[in-house]
């Protein structure tokens, strides 16, 4: 039967009454070529040397291809990503909720669990989770149990955290979160609409202005635990153009995480590489958390 593939459709394609590339034929040279009475004017390669090959015949018992199948074969679809092991969006997706959920669920339970103005263990798990974010930063193989147990500490920190500063200024926590939703949501439409894009030069100065921004803020950590005395970046008019700073950074690292993924996923990273991407997420979305919930507290002052 006669294939509706145009390429199939050829006279003597893929049928056995031809030979393929020439195999199956005596090629004989005409009389009067230089090439009569070669001895390879009828070498074997001129006759099809898998005709008897056991390993070149349908399997015993079996029926030869139709046309049919042919085309239905080279008609199918190839394997996807999923097929194959790659990483997807689906995957960063499903990862990245989950382990926003462990995070969500362990400040829940820190928000419940401890008494008003507990740091101690707040401190330990916040100490503890900082470790685990390093170790699984610089670690070469991907381990999902310790980016969930990352995601649990953290979390567990940041609902003692909250909880105090709601105490404090009441309703500040979904300020916080609503806050951090938006400059996600600003960032993601900036990074899809081409708004920004993360070019070499992009991504050095805002890795220089990010590791100054980490310096200053440990010599203010430093002189306020061993001097005593702030450099009033947390507070005041100051303050609150430190807390944008931060923000602007946190949203740098998320147009950072999102080109990330975009390139993963086009260079076919495995599918355990969504933890990875996941945690990336999870680590920005964090620090602007924390930056937003300072900023809150530092606009709404005494009230």
């Amino acid at each position: 039967m006669r294939s509706s593939n145009p390429v199939f459709s050829r006279e003597g394609s893929f049928t056995r009454e031809s030979g393929y590339a020439g195999f199956g034929t005596t090629q004989t040279p005409p009389a009067g070529s230089p090439y009569a009475g070669n001895p390879y004017g009828n070498n074997p390669y001129g006759n099809n040397p898998y005709a008897n090959n056991p390993y070149g015949q349908q399997p015993q018992g079996g029926a030869p291809l139709t046309d049919e199948q042919l085309v239905e074969m080279y008609n199918a679809p190839s394997a996807g990503p999923a097929a194959t092991g790659r990483m997807t969006l689906d995957d960063v997706v499903a990862r990245t909720a989950m382990t926003l959920l462990t995070l969500v669920a362990a400040g829940g339970l820190a928000w419940f669990a401890l008494p008003d103005r507990n740091f101690g263990l707040a401190g330990v798990a916040s100490l503890v989770a900082f470790v685990l974010g390093m170790v699984i930063s610089f670690k070469r193989s991907v381990s999902p149990p310790l980016i969930l147990l990352y995601a649990g500490l953290q979390g567990f920190a940041l609902g003692a955290i909250t909880k105090v500063f709601n105490t404090i200024w009441e309703g500040i926590a979904i300020q916080a979160v609503l806050g951090t939703a938006a400059v996600f949501a600003a960032m993601l439409i900036a990074y899809k609409t081409g708004r920004i894009r993360v070019t070499p030069r992009y991504t050095r100065i805002g890795i220089a202005i990010a590791m100054g921004f980490v310096l200053l803020m440990l010599v203010n950590m430093v002189a306020s635990l061993v001097f005593g005395a702030e450099m009033g970046l947390r507070g005041g008019p100051l303050g609150i153009v430190v807390g944008l700073v931060g923000i602007g950074l946190g949203a740098f690292f998320l147009s950072l995480d999102f080109a990330a993924i975009e390139e993963a996923i086009a260079q076919g990273a495995p599918q355990k590489e969504s933890w990875r991407a996941a945690f990336g997420l999870t680590l920005s979305l964090v620090w602007i958390y924390i930056e937003m919930l300072r900023l809150i507290a530092i606009l709404r002052g005494d009230d």
